[in-house]
């Protein structure tokens, strides 16, 4: 049994109080935060606490979440180690490559084992559309897109302040960085950014991202806090067929899509100008009848709880970690020459 304390009783910090409630080989313990109100509604049983410090004191844990501002993960993680709990670390887990160093240098030398909370590799649309790459079901793939657009705009909390880690990027690109840095075996070598400030003062809302791979494979990650059209979408073109999943965002994911085949590629008759609804143009224009045809995408069953599922089996030693900390460091690299790009407007090799 994992008697665990969760640091940090925000958003993130109920969101897993709730989710230890399905996971009867974890015992939530004690929960603080440092604002009194945020523990009004804890769970019935579990104790409170107004600090880290009183909570690894005086709480009978031996495993914490640590969902505390970005800017003081690396303080947390080395209280943690020195009171020799296991830790479960939230996204991102350090500002910069050199802080993720410090923390795996500090867990070491505690001997204490930390992970970090990438549960997006288990969104269904995500795992749907690399069982898509997998199994080869559009041939080889030229582009693969993520586009994540929303209607809000506005951070919140201490999401708009740089110095405590705010902005999407942070945010939200580190997941759908991890999600792609991990989607296939071949590995980008180059990547290309924007990074704009639509609507907030201080930190990113948008962000464009290009990845180039030695295959000639191109993978675009797109997130807008600001585009008035709220969706969750993928593309994936391959020599055989496209993938598509385009809908409404869901907290785990949808698979609202299908794959699109054609009978037959566009015959070459020179000489010949055809006229359709779009102009001169075959290429463009309207498909004849029964020319493209559809398909269902790959069956898949994920959910977040399985991040925690998996989790629980490597802490058992029965498997290994689904998130271990070379991946989180890499996904960290890669968001710094993300910024170096969009700062340079120049590719970045990576």
């Amino acid at each position: 049994m994992i008697r665990l304390g969760i640091i940090g009783f925000g958003f993130m910090g109920h969101e897993h109080a709730n989710m230890m409630a399905t996971l009867p080989e974890i015992d939530l313990v004690a929960v603080c935060d440092t604002v009194p109100e945020q523990l009004a509604d804890a769970p019935e049983g579990v104790e409170t606490y107004l600090s880290a410090d009183e909570l690894l004191e005086k709480a009978d844990v031996d495993t914490v979440i640590i969902s505390v501002p970005n800017d003081i993960h690396l303080e947390m993680v080395r209280k943690c180690a020195e009171a020799k709990k296991q830790i479960l670390l939230e996204k991102p887990a350090a500002m910069t490559v050199a802080e993720f160093d410090k923390m795996v240098e500090i867990v070491k030398e505690a001997g204490v084992h930390m992970t970090v909370h990438q549960q997006r590799r288990w969104d269904v649309d995500y795992a749907t559309m690399k069982e898509v790459l997998r199994r080869g079901l559009v041939g080889k793939p030229y582009i693969v897109k993520s586009q994540l657009y929303g209607f809000n705009g506005n951070m919140h909390d201490w999401h708009v302040y740089p110095e405590k880690g705010g902005g999407m990027l942070y945010d939200w690109g580190v997941h759908l960085i991890d999600q792609i840095m991990w989607m296939t075996e071949e590995k980008p070598v180059s990547v290309y950014a924007e990074l704009k400030n639509v609507i907030n003062a201080n930190v990113d809302d948008y962000f464009k991202i290009l990845f180039e791979y030695e295959s000639g494979m191109t993978a675009e990650i797109e997130l807008g806090t600001y585009y008035l059209t709220p969706k969750r979408a993928w593309f994936i073109g391959g020599t055989t067929g496209s993938a598509v999943i385009d809908g409404t965002f869901r907290a785990q994911g949808n698979t609202e899509g299908q794959i699109v085949r054609t009978r037959h590629l566009l015959r070459s008759v020179p000489g010949k100008l055809t006229m359709t609804s779009a102009g001169p143009t075959r290429s463009f224009g309207e498909p004849e009848p029964g020319l493209l045809y559809t398909e269902p995408l790959p069956d898949v069953h994920t959910v977040h709880r399985d991040f925690f599922v998996h989790y629980i089996a490597a802490r058992e030693g029965r498997e290994p970690d689904q998130v271990t900390l070379p991946q989180v460091r890499r996904v960290l690299e890669v968001m710094e020459a993300i910024r170096l790009s969009a700062a340079t407007h120049q590719a970045v090799k990576i």
